[in-house]
């Protein structure tokens, strides 16, 4: 037996059946779709989970557990290629993020991420910092201050 042989069994392969073809499957005519309702109209249906106005399942079922996601730290992330607009020997913080438009609010966390180049001598002060961004940080002769 060759690859340009091979077939399948017969019988195996049928063909689709199709609705609303009175083809004698018994799904002519109103191809399964019973007579009128909004079942029977294109685009009809209701949505998943509808129960015809009954409180849904899964709105009668009372919500359990835990979710940290109200306690998790939220950090404003900045590449350190955006820090090149600031001049060598200055000293990046949270306050001077924010004037220069980098942050939206002095509150937020900064995470220093390593994406870009830094030419400027800068000490950055920031909550984290990412392995690469020290490096390229502290390879262009600044610092590097975990706040």
């Amino acid at each position: 037996m060759k690859l340009h042989e091979l077939q399948p069994v017969p019988g195996a392969k049928r063909a689709p059946a199709r609705k609303g073809r009175g083809t004698g499957s018994g799904n002519g005519k109103t191809a399964g779709k019973g007579h009128k309702g909004q079942n029977a109209r294109a685009g009809g249906g209701v949505r998943p989970g509808f129960e015809g106005g009954q409180m849904p399942l899964y709105r009668r079922i009372p919500k359990r557990g835990f979710n940290n996601k109200i306690f998790a730290k939220v950090f404003a992330e900045i590449n350190v290629s955006r820090l090149e607009i600031f001049e060598s020997g200055t000293v990046v913080d949270n306050d001077l993020l924010k004037k220069s438009g980098l942050l939206k609010k002095t509150s937020n966390s900064v995470s220093i991420l390593g994406n870009g180049e830094l030419t400027r001598k800068l000490t950055v002060k920031a909550a984290r910092f990412t392995k690469t961004a020290s490096q390229k940080i502290e390879a262009a002769g600044g610092k590097v201050e975990v706040v």
